[in-house]
């Protein structure tokens, strides 16, 4: 069978689905692959660096499986064969009309986003290779556009004291943020609504924040606080986020608007010259002020929506996801044939319809269609 790899077409992007070192290990493994021409330019993998690794490069790839890093447009999924198979960072909730689409044509659709967060499925975790990249760029970002240093310095014209980091949200995003910042010469605070993060934040370098309102819950995740609980988080919260010169939120939710987690009253009470660092722009983001892939300046604070920071590191972000494809993809197939065991939690959990059938809850209820979900086979024992 075909696996096609396809050029992205969102603005700016530049990562692509398969380098030529997985294209080169799913052709041992007995596939045929085809990659778009360019598809890896703005990684600097060329088409040559494809065809030596036994892909076909061509203008329009067609295959069983299609790959993408982000959902393809209404018209590209006219052009997907009926019945074939489609990964992507697809964020069903956010892109119904794709979903409907590729369902009528029967696609088997899988989605990144819905990959169920357990030990065994993190070497397939795209979200978490790909929020590492994020964290790191969004420290950066804080490095750059603060104009002034961030580590302490001792010098002849003076002592200058180092940068007050604080980063909003401790997963892989926050501590890639953290550990980047810290490396940085910051002092870095960390907060995050799971009490559970405050160990992780103080391993990566950071001193944690802890206020009277958390919300935990089963798993180590965290729950929806309620309003109350919200005003009383923003109150305590002011405090923390004036006393810092550079404010990192990392706070995003596959699928979903990001949280609200810094006002505009709490921007207000910033030192002028200090910033916001919104790596959840693209999801709304976490700063009341934020634009994506704008600088919104306001009252001397500038406020930084980053849009699409894994595009900034194109070639290592792509080579972890392809990384991530590799995995994943063996769970639905080898020797270059397509048969997921529908058993697998794994394969389940980041399928969101087959043969026409809407498989994923909330999907079907936004789309007003059944929910049919995939039933594991109950074996007997012998």
């Amino acid at each position: 069978m075909k696996i096609a790899v396809f050029r992205e077409s969102r603005a700016g992007e530049t990562r692509v689905a398969l380098t030529p070192d997985a294209v080169r290990t799913l052709v041992k493994d007995g596939w045929q692959v085809e990659v778009q021409s360019g598809a890896g330019v703005a990684s600097h993998f060329s088409d040559a660096s494809y065809l030596d690794a036994g892909a076909g490069v061509v203008d329009a790839p067609r295959g069983e499986v299609n790959l993408r890093v982000n959902p393809p447009t209404l018209d590209e999924v006219r052009l997907l064969p009926e019945g074939s198979l489609h990964l992507s960072f697809l964020s069903p909730l956010l892109a119904p009309d794709v979903v409907k689409a590729l369902n009528d044509r029967r696609v088997t659709i899988l989605s990144f986003d819905l990959l169920p967060r357990i030990s065994r499925a993190q070497y397939m975790d795209a979200l978490s290779s790909q929020a590492t990249v994020s964290g790191y760029r969004a420290a950066l970002a804080g490095a750059s556009y603060f104009d002034r240093f961030f580590p302490l310095l001792t010098t002849a014209a003076g002592t200058i004291r180092p940068a007050k980091v604080l980063v909003m949200g401790v997963g892989v995003a926050g501590l890639q943020a953290i550990a980047t910042a810290k490396r940085l010469g910051a002092r870095v605070r960390a907060y995050d609504v799971r009490s559970a993060a405050k160990e992780e934040a103080e391993s990566a370098g950071a001193t944690f924040v802890k206020l009277s309102v958390t919300a935990d819950a089963a798993g180590g995740y965290a729950r929806e606080l309620s309003a109350e609980e919200r005003a009383q988080q923003q109150s305590e919260l002011l405090g923390e986020v004036a006393g810092a010169d550079v404010v990192i939120t990392t706070a995003a939710v596959p699928g979903r608007r990001s949280p609200i987690l810094v006002t505009t009253a709490m921007v207000e009470a910033m030192s002028e010259g200090s910033l916001v660092i919104d790596m959840a722009a693209d999801g709304g983001g976490n700063c009341e002020l934020t634009k994506a892939g704008e600088v919104v300046e306001h009252g001397g604070v500038r406020v930084v929506g980053l849009s699409n920071p894994p595009a900034q590191m194109g070639a290592h972000a792509s080579f972890m996801y392809a990384n991530n494809v590799l995995k994943l993809l063996a769970l639905f197939g080898a020797k270059g044939e397509v048969n997921p065991d529908w058993n697998d939690e794994v394969v389940i959990g980041v399928t969101v319809a087959r043969d026409g059938a809407i498989n994923h809850a909330a999907t079907a209820e936004a789309l007003g269609l059944a929910h049919v979900a995939i039933t594991p086979d109950v074996k007997e024992n012998a």
